[in-house]
């Protein structure tokens, strides 16, 4: 994994992970979905094959990095689904696009050697949520 990461895809991915009740997670299909919609605002989607390599590697690091987990049966879990965990929440409302000022999250989160290294994370996210104006 390179130390910058697709923000825009781990948005993607921890969206469909909060809306994913009662079906299972396909993180290559949602890099593709990623792709047409990057190709169609007129940006470079890059290499689809490598785009949907990227999502399914993604999704096993936010697995056992603690960002995601298994979704319980109880909540439409199926074995093949998942539930944002209060660190997911904390690293979607970090990155997430629909809020207004999400350049410097990013930034700060990119200035990091592994920005989703569990320890490296929440020292980051803690300094986030402190800074005035922050998430």
């Amino acid at each position: 994994m390179s130390d910058k990461y697709d923000w825009d895809l781990i948005e993607r991915l921890l969206h469909e992970v909060q809306n994913g009740a009662d079906k299972s997670f396909a993180p290559r299909q949602y890099a593709e979905e990623h792709a047409a919609a990057k190709a169609q605002a007129g940006e470079q989607p890059g290499n689809l094959d490598a785009v949907k390599s990227n999502a399914a590697d993604l999704e096993a690091l936010l697995l056992k990095r603690g960002f995601i987990e298994s979704r319980p049966e109880a909540e439409g879990g199926n074995g093949e689904n998942f539930v944002l965990t209060p660190r997911g929440s904390k690293l979607l409302a970090m990155i997430d696009s629909s809020i207004p000022g999400d350049a410097p999250p990013r930034q700060m989160l990119d200035e990091q050697a592994d920005a989703l290294d569990p320890a490296t994370f929440d020292d980051v996210s803690s300094k986030a949520q402190a800074a005035p104006g922050a998430i």
